[in-house]
């Protein structure tokens, strides 16, 4: 069933709240963070055109981070192309969880490259917004958040790079941190306790862990942190909830 005129109207007053949510702390964290990772790019003396061109396609930081570390040392592409899709794997969960929740009339060929603009700022803040949304609205306002998320990081990594040799390494670093931290601020706000006490527990197991084994450390946080969030949460948290009628 096609959607209605006043539903296509209603649609495209959500993409244009969508890019509204984008614009201001959204798109600046990301711009920052792209311009950290382009100034790290140029202290690893790569291309700013390769540094562009990995922000277009891969679309995702920690990736393109692993991406340029891995060829500064010269490690060949076979690898370099196995640990980025490593990183990106928490993809598979993100476009699970987030499109699951869309309009069936949206489940469309056109899905297959708007999942392309997918990323963790879009998806924190479609998750935190969707339960507010009509359904048929989700589609357009992902996709204006999304599109708007995605046009910042071509012009910050670029910027970053030429401001590389005047900006301070710990400031560099920092930039790239901010959009991260910014993800784990947004996450709390959304619904479900398990998120919430999962990012406290890994707060908690992380320095932990890292003194046990550095390079296992995140892996074994996330994997023990979200396990014992969603137990809590099920076990003790989500029941009286139920039982009293909330949802």
């Amino acid at each position: 069933m096609p959607f209605s005129p006043a539903e296509l109207a209603s649609r495209r007053s959500a993409f244009r709240e969508g890019m509204r949510t984008a614009v201001g702390a959204p798109a600046a964290v990301l711009f920052s963070g792209m311009v950290g990772f382009g100034a790290l790019g140029y202290a690893s003396q790569m291309d700013p055109w390769l540094l562009a061109t990995g922000s277009l396609t891969v679309l995702a930081l920690p990736g393109q981070i692993v991406m340029i570390e891995m060829l500064s040392h010269g490690a060949p592409w076979l690898a370099i192309t196995l640990a980025v899709t490593l990183t990106s794997s928490r993809f598979v969960v993100m476009v699970v969880t987030l499109f699951s929740q869309l309009d069936d009339r949206d489940r469309q060929p056109w899905l297959y490259a708007a999942v392309h603009l997918l990323a963790m700022t879009a998806w924190a803040l479609s998750m935190r917004d969707f339960h507010t949304i009509p359904r048929e609205r989700r589609a357009p306002f992902f996709l204006g958040l999304a599109l708007v998320c995605g046009l910042v990081t071509l012009p910050g990594t670029l910027l970053g790079y030429w401001l590389a040799g005047s900006v301070h390494p710990a400031v560099t670093l920092a930039m790239v941190l901010i959009n991260p931290l910014f993800f784990l601020l947004t996450f709390t706000e959304v619904r479900p306790w398990a998120n919430r006490l999962a990012i406290v527990m890994g707060c908690v197991l992380g320095p932990l862990t890292y003194w046990f084994d550095a390079d296992s450390s995140l892996l074994v946080t996330g994997l023990v942190a979200g396990s014992l969030g969603y137990w809590v949460d099920r076990r003790w948290l989500r029941k009286p909830q139920i039982a009293s009628g909330v949802r």
